[in-house]
């Protein structure tokens, strides 16, 4: 990995600049041009090491997603994997190791759509699946620290977690417009060197309410940041486990909290039980370079949050099948018709 790759993969996974040409603000920063900038960023992207370059959104904020698992026989996981992956609606979906062994996540415009994809895979496999949506987040935020792994965590850290925002009164934009806004960036940036004056032409709106649409999705929270979105197993990140926790429906928030602010768990959240298929309500996410650290950090978690002899299981990552940005608003909701002048802000 040249200097060059490594600051961009590391120092602009948030705080993307929101102005006119940002691709030239990053080459400033790194004392190269803009077209290297945009280069290297199109060869980390075709490489897989980044994702996309674009927005990740606060979870509910838009739309509604929920995490699903289905227990598949292993002669069909593969088939039923690109199955599931068939669903635009689904962004992420790996094998993990344990009777639950497919687990995915759909975004979709409505809690309706959600449960509607989940009821067609459920009846085109004949597998029932498991809908956890989520109940409370206290860590999500998938940023990596490449120069510090596990440092402790600060708002300028990779990652960090975005302290509580509050939505004002009144939208930036016509409702619509947000929408196609969300629409026109939920799977990233183009790699131009006015990306935000191509989507203002696609969607219809000047560029100066593009940015300044943007920059309001980010001050209420419903963007949870704004850079490189990186690949942690093309990075280095090559071990992952979903560690679940039965924890007392009285305690789950305040330990969700404490496990949150662990260095090393990039994500915790709080979901349901659906008894008697899967007693657990704690979902934590920890990331290492192999398997052996991350079982140690485990052992870390336990020890410092006081869950030694609590109920739990490690669902170490075997296969991914699909990662990309969530699609949470249609194809045809990104194109409105023409704003009146009052509307646009003429």
């Amino acid at each position: 990995m040249t200097e060059l790759e490594l600051h961009l993969l590391n120092d602009f996974q948030r705080d993307f600049p929101l102005v006119p040409a940002p691709f030239g603000v990053l080459a400033g920063r790194l004392g190269v041009s803009e077209a290297q900038v945009l280069e290297t960023l199109a060869l980390l992207q075709e490489r897989g090491a980044i994702s996309r370059v674009g927005a990740v959104f606060r979870p509910h904020s838009i739309g509604s997603s929920a995490l699903a698992a289905m227990a598949v026989p292993a002669a069909e996981l593969e088939k039923v994997a690109q199955l599931v992956n068939g669903y635009p609606e689904v962004n992420h979906n790996y094998e993990r190791e344990h009777r639950f062994n497919l687990w995915f996540v759909i975004a979709a415009p409505d809690e309706a759509r959600v449960r509607e994809v989940l009821g067609e895979i459920g009846r085109r496999t004949g597998l029932p699946t498991l809908h956890l949506p989520m109940a409370e987040d206290y860590h999500i935020d998938l940023g990596f620290d490449l120069l510090h792994p596990h440092a402790a965590r600060n708002t300028d850290r990779p990652g960090a977690a975005a302290g509580p925002r509050h939505r004002a009164a009144a939208p930036c934009l016509p409702p619509a417009y947000e929408t196609a806004l969300v629409g026109a960036i939920q799977q990233g940036l183009p790699l131009v060197p006015r990306p935000f004056a191509q989507i203002a032409t696609d969607i219809g709106l000047p560029e100066s309410d593009v940015i300044a649409g943007l920059a309001y999705l980010a001050e209420q929270g419903i963007i949870r940041r704004m850079g490189v979105v990186v690949r942690h197993h093309e990075l280095g990140y090559r071990a992952n486990a979903m560690v679940v926790w039965d924890i007392s429906d009285e305690h789950v928030s305040a330990l969700g909290r404490r496990i949150g602010r662990l260095d090393f768990v990039t994500l915790c959240y709080q979901r349901p039980r659906r008894l008697p298929a899967w007693r657990y309500n704690l979902f934590s996410m920890i990331h290492g370079q192999s398997r052996e650290e991350v079982l140690r950090l485990v052992e870390r978690l336990k020890s410092e949050c006081g869950l030694d002899g609590i109920a739990h299981e490690v669902l170490f990552s075997r296969r991914r099948f699909k990662q990309c940005g969530a699609r949470y608003v249609a194809n045809d909701a990104a194109h409105p018709a023409a704003p009146s002048s009052a509307a646009a802000g003429v």
